[in-house]
Parts: C-alpha cells; sequence; structure tokens
C-alpha cells in the first residue's frame, strides 16, 4: 500500500494538472502574430484605374490623372493652384485607400479580422453618416469662399476618404463628386 506522504503528494498532483488544464482552456492558447491576418496588397495602378478626372477640374487644365504614391496605403492625389489658371478656379482632390490588416487582442480571444478594424477606424471619425449609399458613408462639408468636402466610405476591410476642394463649385455637388470617387476607388480595389 501507498503511504500517505505518497497518496497525498499524488492527490496534490492530480488537482494541480485539473487547475493547469482549466487556467490553459480559460486564458486560451496564445496569439502568434502569424495567425493575424495581414492587409491586402493594392493594384499598383490603382489611381489610374479610377478614370478621367477632368470633369472635376477647372477646364484649362491639361491635368486629367492622378498622381500614385504608397504601397500598402494608397494616395491618388491631384492639385491645380488657381495661379496656374486664366480665370478665378481651382480644384485639389486627395484619395486615401487604406487597406487593414488583423489585430491581436486580449489573451484568449480571437484576434481582430481585417474587416473588424477597418469598421472600428470608420465608426471612430465622428462626422455625420449620409443614408442611402451602397457603402457606410461619412460626410464633412465646408462651405464658404473655398469649399470643401470629405468623404468617408467603409467596404469591408476598406476605407477611403476623399477630400475634395474646388472653386467656384457647389457644395453638394462637390459631396456627390467625392461620392462617386469613393465608390470607384472601392470597386476598383477589390
Amino acid at each position: 500500500m501507498a503511504s500517505p506522504l505518497v497518496r497525498g503528494t499524488a492527490i496534490a498532483c492530480g488537482v494541480a494538472a485539473v487547475a493547469g488544464l482549466g487556467i490553459g482552456v480559460a486564458v486560451g492558447k496564445p496569439v502568434r502574430s502569424a495567425d493575424v491576418e495581414q492587409a491586402r496588397l493594392l493594384p499598383k495602378d490603382l489611381c489610374a484605374r479610377l478614370g478621367d478626372i477632368s470633369p472635376l477640374l477647372p477646364k484649362a487644365t491639361s491635368t486629367k490623372a492622378f498622381i500614385q504614391t504608397g504601397i500598402t496605403d494608397v494616395t491618388c492625389t491631384v492639385d491645380v493652384p488657381e495661379q496656374t489658371q486664366p480665370t478665378f478656379s481651382a480644384a485639389s482632390i486627395k484619395i486615401r485607400i487604406t487597406p487593414y490588416a488583423g489585430r491581436e487582442a486580449g489573451p484568449g480571444q480571437p484576434p481582430s479580422t481585417p474587416a473588424e478594424v477597418a469598421k472600428q477606424a470608420f465608426t471612430r471619425k465622428p462626422w455625420p453618416t449620409v443614408g442611402d449609399r451602397p457603402y457606410p458613408t461619412k460626410v464633412d462639408r465646408h462651405a464658404g469662399q473655398d469649399p470643401r468636402v470629405a468623404v468617408l466610405v467603409y467596404r469591408a476591410d476598406l476605407t477611403v476618404q476623399v477630400d475634395y476642394a474646388a472653386h467656384p463649385i457647389d457644395p453638394a455637388t462637390a459631396q456627390q463628386a467625392a461620392q462617386v470617387l469613393a465608390d470607384r476607388a472601392i470597386w476598383e480595389s477589390q
């Protein structure tokens, strides 16, 4: 027969094993960086895919395309300063397309998906929401001598922000143009 010391040690080991298993299940496996989804790569010609933007620029402008910068986050820009125009007109467009990666969560929690991280980024922006749109959209409009509008659109793992400033232009027209550019950027990012 086993001595009380051996039997006590065996019981203590059994209790420790069960407790360790219970704690391990409760905490979960640690998340490795390999478990977190990476941001997807956007097309190298994404800005060119957005098409002819000359209707959004002053008539005497020779520029008809965006300049693309960035590898993961892609930025498409065009700037037509008033000094280059024979009339009192100017325009500036900046589109930032951001694909999101997943994010590690706390112990025992699964990592956030890229779509969840993109939605969080969209939700954090305090701008008013625009209804009746194919994708969730927020807008920030500033009227005045130089009207400008910023539109933020979210879909899946992407956010697209379009900043459009021009004069002369009606702010509602500027917002509509920015929304069309944002939708086109989402479509071409697929």
